[in-house]
């Protein structure tokens, strides 16, 4: 019975009308019940990317730069995945420049590194990064030279050779001083991707216990660097390689962040790791460029959107790194630089991910929050500088209404027709419109 119906007794006078209990609210907050820590989201830009972008005008390259880092105007991004090269100079495009082409003669000969000051355009993202003012910089390796691998390629899989260790973990320390050089501190530094997928271009095979017996050889060599490992190619398959980290006491000591990819599988549930985990790369399947926000492709930015969620709120992941930040064709990347034409297009998966970026600040930490509705996805956010962020990702059909905003707040609306739309939020309520992404950004 509803509040406000009136009964009546055998006796002819009217029953007190039972009470009905308050509706749960549509969005609940628990700031004290803390969950971890942010580094940040990101992009990367390996296998020359950076080389479309620095080809265009510079007005445009400026127009893309404020798009990925300006923390007013766009993403502002916060960590930049470097590719560490493998191949030879001169190789096809998709290939990145190696620190140490040839044989130096062996893995005890004195190594012959070689430094452009270049590193295919990277170095110079680099600095335009740091500029806007990004201090995370995640350098990771596709492969090892092919001359320290047994099948002698870069490419096609294959594995290090054990007597190559040493070498190996040197030549990757060796670019984080070439990137110091040109005033760069590299940060965190991988030394594997996909592990477990065999591609065509630039990859190598680990399994998950020479994983952890590499580990134990680069971190006493990488001092003053976070040891990240491994990317693997699914998020449950990445499972594998932190176990046999976390078994080992070594490898576990040097190894500060787990890092997987969601190719395989989508994150599900967290790493075995009181560490950090990271999402270090994904991005959408499919053939062709999308700008759309919701067209049931699979490709557009509520998908985007929704997979941020799930990595922060199912796999308690720290980072968000998307792949790439730019390219060209029928990509998934954020933007695609038409060659021709020589300017570039924006999709909604920039917007997407924009939404968290550039709120959710490194330092912050995810703190419990819970909807009424499971069509709405909700995650909630202390900044370091004591500003707080709910995310609310509805995906329903109809909007809803949340009365429960308490401060001063803003509003910002991601949709097909809006891209971060401000508005203030006032008398405390906030309308979710239908399949769309809200964010409340509230004062401190």
């Amino acid at each position: 019975m509803f509040r406000g119906a009136l009964a009546l007794t055998l006796l002819g006078t009217p029953a007190p009308a039972p009470v009905q209990d308050p509706p749960s609210p549509v969005i609940t907050v628990h700031d004290r019940v803390r969950h971890q820590e942010i580094d940040g989201f990101g992009i990367s830009q390996a296998f020359r990317r950076n080389e479309l972008v620095r080809a265009l005008a510079p007005e445009r390259q400026r127009e893309i730069l404020d798009l990925w880092f300006d923390r007013e105007s766009g993403a502002g991004l916060s960590i930049l995945r470097l590719g560490i090269g493998s191949s030879p100079a001169g190789s096809p495009y998709d290939h990145m420049v190696s620190i140490q082409p040839e044989d130096p003669g062996g893995p005890d000969a004195p190594p012959r590194y070689v430094w452009d000051g270049d590193d295919n355009s990277q170095v110079w993202v680099a600095k335009e990064a740091r500029a806007y003012g990004v201090e995370r910089f995640y350098a990771d390796a596709w492969s090892a030279p092919g001359y320290m691998k047994d099948n002698g390629d870069d490419k096609n899989g294959g594995t290090l050779k054990p007597e190559w260790y040493q070498a190996y973990a040197r030549y990757l320390v060796q670019y984080t001083r070439f990137y110091a050089r040109e005033g760069i501190r590299i940060t965190d530094l991988g030394f594997t991707n996909e592990p477990d997928y065999t591609a065509t271009y630039a990859s190598m095979r680990f399994t998950p216990r020479q994983a952890a017996d590499f580990a134990e050889v680069l971190g006493p060599i990488a001092r003053g660097v976070r040891v990240a490992c491994c990317d693997s190619f699914g998020w449950r398959e990445a499972r594998a390689y932190t176990a046999a980290i976390e078994a080992d006491p070594q490898a576990r000591r040097w190894v500060k962040t787990h890092t997987g990819h969601t190719y395989a599988s989508p994150v599900d549930g967290p790493l075995p790791t009181g560490r950090k985990t990271w999402m270090s790369e994904w991005n959408p399947d499919g053939a062709t460029w999308n700008e759309s926000w919701d067209d049931g492709s699979g490709q557009d930015g509520l998908t985007v959107a929704s997979a941020v969620h799930d990595a922060l709120t199912l796999g308690d992941a720290s980072a968000y790194v998307f792949w790439l930040g730019a390219s060209r064709g029928a990509t998934r990347a954020l933007l695609q630089i038409d060659e021709t034409a020589r300017t570039y297009r924006v999709s909604k998966r920039l917007w997407a991910l924009a939404a968290y970026s550039r709120f959710v600040r490194p330092g912050a930490v995810r703190v419990e929050a819970t909807a009424a509705d499971p069509a709405l996805k909700v995650s909630a956010f202390r900044n370091p500088d004591g500003t707080r962020v709910v995310e609310a990702l509805n995906t329903a059909t109809a909007p809803v209404t949340w009365n429960g905003v308490r401060g001063r707040a803003t509003a910002y609306l991601t949709d097909e027709a809006n891209s971060l739309t401000p508005s203030p939020v006032t008398g405390g309520t906030v309308i979710l419109r239908p399949r769309a992404l809200t964010t409340i950004v509230i004062d401190r």
